[in-house]
């Protein structure tokens, strides 16, 4: 393979594969497009068509997952000799209204928004995409690429066990990924060995009791404060049952009873998350949750129900993975464009590739330099500094350069 690159006096290797300014201008117009069309999990036919379509007219022959949304595409032919490294993307948006007022690619599905930066994440593996398409036409790269597109990953247990089902790993030796981190500023990146994220499940409780009158709560089961306690105490008294370095954390999104002020019901219900730091207690948290809801609800007289939802395991970043991208982003941009990172109270089904092989995911800074308003995930006023993009395609770009070299 001709290289196309030398060493420079700092120690650090050019590469090829940098992006043009009509590249650029393209790939901000590609995300602004997919932030003013968000599509929630699963149903990203959209998404998976814009995709596809420029996929194709780079001539690439992308192949859509057997779900109907997502997609998995290779640059170059795969050799079982090689195995490939996979860029992964996630393509979906959340339920969720987007409040940027005044911004020119708000969001024009009600109720839809993209505050997470899957807009971004797919732009960077389709603008890495078509680089490395160039790349391998002009010889440049030896190894085929995996591009996976990924739909569904705020669904749980995320949409990568079906693109795993549909055989996207097949043939892939290593897989990469980032997640924008709008605590970092643009132009740099966190990484670390190691757990980045949390275990993430789903609980969902139901109380029962027989309702009455609300001049008369010592006849009935008072299901309104039964609730409250349940809220209140069933956090406490799991953190009390597990080490406190496993970071065990429950907490509720929802609580729903009642329609009348003067009216015991007969339902509530509450649904929230359990977040976990250590693999060992995630995998006991179902029965500590179910134990402390019914203890709880049974002080108060309340019949119990508990759905307790696996959702996903940490993601722990292999330490060669994590190295090749801290090689390729200091090859791009110099060893002070990475930084160390915490590990995360978020979840993300990219662990779920990391069950087949090994791989890493990057801190990808999206925050305007020198600003330091936070605009957090999962927000409506979510947006990034868009030159994050062209430093995602270069990271990924340099990676695959880095890994065909072996």
């Amino acid at each position: 393979m001709s290289q196309e690159s030398e060493a420079d006096p700092s120690g650090e290797t050019s590469l090829p594969g940098t992006l043009s300014e009509a590249l650029r201008a393209e790939l901000v117009a590609f995300r602004r497009d997919l932030h003013m069309h968000p599509e929630l999990g699963n149903q990203e036919f959209r998404t998976t068509a814009a995709i596809k379509e420029r996929l194709e007219r780079a001539g690439l022959r992308p192949r859509v997952l057997d779900t109907g949304t997502g997609l998995i595409c290779d640059v170059g032919v795969p050799d079982p000799a090689l195995p490939m490294l996979a860029l992964r993307a996630d393509i979906d948006g959340l339920p969720i209204p987007d409040m940027k007022t005044g911004c020119a690619y708000r969001s024009t599905v009600p109720d839809r928004a993209h505050a997470c930066g899957h807009d971004v994440h797919t732009t960077i593996v389709l603008g890495a995409a078509l680089v490395l398409a160039d790349l391998y036409a002009r010889g440049l790269l030896d190894r085929a690429v995996r591009l996976i597109f990924q739909p569904a990953e705020e669904v749980l247990p995320g949409g990568a066990t079906e693109v795993i089902k549909c055989g996207g790993l097949d043939g892939v030796g290593r897989i990469v990924a980032v997640h924008c981190d709008p605590r970092v500023d643009a132009g740099r990146v966190g990484l670390r060995y190691g757990p980045i994220t949390s275990a993430c499940d789903r609980v969902e409780v139901r109380l029962d009791g027989p309702g009455g009158h609300t001049a008369r709560p010592h006849l009935t089961t008072d299901l309104v404060t039964a609730a409250a306690r349940v809220a209140v105490d069933v956090p406490a008294v799991v953190a009390r049952r597990v080490d406190v370095r496993a970071g065990l954390s429950l907490t509720w999104g929802r609580i729903e009873s009642g329609h009348a002020c003067n009216v015991i019901p007969q339902r509530a219900e509450l649904s929230g998350t359990v977040r976990c730091l250590d693999l060992d207690a995630w995998r006991n948290a179902p029965d500590l949750v179910h134990a402390a809801v019914d203890e709880v609800a049974a002080l108060h007289r309340a019949k119990s129900q508990i759905t307790y939802v696996r959702g996903v395991p940490p993601v722990v970043n292999d330490p060669g993975v994590t190295d090749l991208l801290r090689g390729a982003m200091t090859a791009r941009l110099g060893s002070d464009s990475v930084e160390g990172t915490e590990q995360s109270m978020g979840g993300e089904d990219f662990s779920w590739y990391l069950e087949h092989v090994p791989g890493a995911m990057a801190r990808l800074g999206v925050r305007p330099p020198g600003e330091r308003t936070v605009r957090d995930l999962h927000q409506g006023n979510f947006d990034v500094d868009e030159s994050a993009i062209t430093v995602g395609v270069e990271l990924f770009t340099a990676a695959a350069l880095l890994d065909a070299r072996g």
